[in-house]
């Protein structure tokens, strides 16, 4: 656990710089699944905001967050935002197109030229936890603060679920 008390983000500095208030979540050790975190934070996994990379065959990058117990539908990403056929990106694609290592990515911070689009089931919530950047660290935040920062669009993006 941190106990640097100038220990920062580049997410935590852009809702530092726009006066939203948020609280860190420590974790002893990083994780590899939503599941995992969620235990972790003492949390439910569907109020965790996870933040997929996608890539169209042409080369163009969005940011597709859905509730941690969803899955990302990529053709209707593709579908929302007029592209051709959409995959998750490779670990390096997220590393350079976001400047975050996979699984730390916020939907803060990233460049303006990337499409991010937020699931309507999003909204079911007051708060949510979204990834710090740092893998040892999430933030719960208000949903309503992070759509004014954030300014998404928004689409119905989620896999089906079977059952």
């Amino acid at each position: 656990m941190h106990t640097d008390p100038n220990w920062q983000t580049p997410v935590t500095a852009a809702l530092d710089s726009a006066d939203i208030r948020y609280q860190i979540l420590w974790q002893s050790r990083a994780t590899q699944s939503i599941e995992d975190t969620a235990a972790q934070r003492g949390i439910d996994p569907a109020q965790m905001l996870k933040t997929m990379v996608l890539r169209d065959m042409g080369g163009c990058y969005a940011v597709a967050c859905v509730p941690g117990d969803q899955q990302v539908s990529p053709p209707k990403v593709r579908q929302l935002l007029g592209c051709r056929r959409m995959t998750l990106a490779s670990a390096q694609q997220v590393q350079s197109t976001t400047g975050y290592a996979r699984g730390t990515v916020a939907p803060l911070g990233l460049s303006p030229d990337l499409a991010l689009v937020f699931d309507e089931q999003i909204w079911r919530y007051e708060t949510v936890t979204i990834s710090s950047g740092d893998p040892h660290a999430g933030l719960w935040v208000r949903v309503k603060d992070l759509l004014v920062l954030c300014q998404p669009l928004r689409g119905d993006i989620c896999r089906v679920q079977d059952g």
